[in-house]
């Protein structure tokens, strides 16, 4: 006896974008086939997955994913059949939640991308994410460190004053730790609370520790 499929509780909404009118209609109508899925257009669900298919990650493509990102939409998925590593590094800038390949999107695989993306978490195949990984590296290498800064947003010694902060230290505390004058700490501060627009220290802790900085 063959057990009958679970029907899923609720439908994932998902937007399709693709220029090919022809490839969005045959995604569209796999995905109405497919359990658990419901097509959406128009005014766009906060928990939807917008699926955006290209033949390759072109200016056209990341403006869609930019205007995507401006409605509010937070899970993007790209559906491409090539992609560089320059544009790699420019999808991930753009907020894509992850990358699969025309390919490789057998009617399983793109099922399980689109979960993993309603579900908050990202889908990338092992040599694109070895790719990213080595971009990532080089940028903070050749830009960022040479700049005294990191992917945190905060150079290495505002987050070392922050760190103390977190610490419950003062102003003076902190400069006798870190051999920096007081003037420069309450630089460091104000500086830090400038640029991200915090209200305070207490604000700039909670910040840092909500962003995951320190």
């Amino acid at each position: 006896m063959v057990a009958e499929p679970v029907p899923f509780k609720t439908r994932i909404p998902v937007h399709v974008c693709a220029a090919d009118p022809l490839s969005r209609a045959g995604i569209t109508s796999q995905l109405r086939r497919a359990p658990g899925f419901g097509i959406v257009d128009g005014e766009l669900p906060d928990d939807v997955v917008a699926l955006v298919v290209a033949e390759e990650l072109d200016n056209p493509t990341l403006g869609e994913m930019r205007s995507l990102r401006g409605r509010g939409v937070r899970r993007i998925l790209l559906l491409v059949s090539r992609v560089d590593d320059r544009g790699l590094l420019a999808a991930a800038e753009a907020g894509v939640t992850g990358v699969l390949r025309r390919s490789e999107a057998t009617a399983g695989n793109l099922a399980a991308a689109i979960r993993s993306a309603a579900a908050g978490e990202g889908t990338l195949p092992p040599d694109l994410l070895g790719r990213l990984l080595r971009q990532v590296g080089q940028l903070q290498r050749q830009v960022l460190s040479p700049r005294g800064l990191t992917f945190s947003g905060l150079t290495e010694r505002e987050a070392a004053v922050v760190r103390l902060l977190a610490d419950g230290c003062d102003t003076s505390e902190i400069a006798g730790r870190l051999f920096y004058s007081e003037r420069t700490v309450k630089n460091i501060i104000h500086d830090i609370t400038s640029r991200l627009e915090l209200r305070n220290r207490t604000h700039a802790v909670a910040y840092a520790i909500r962003e995951g900085l320190i």
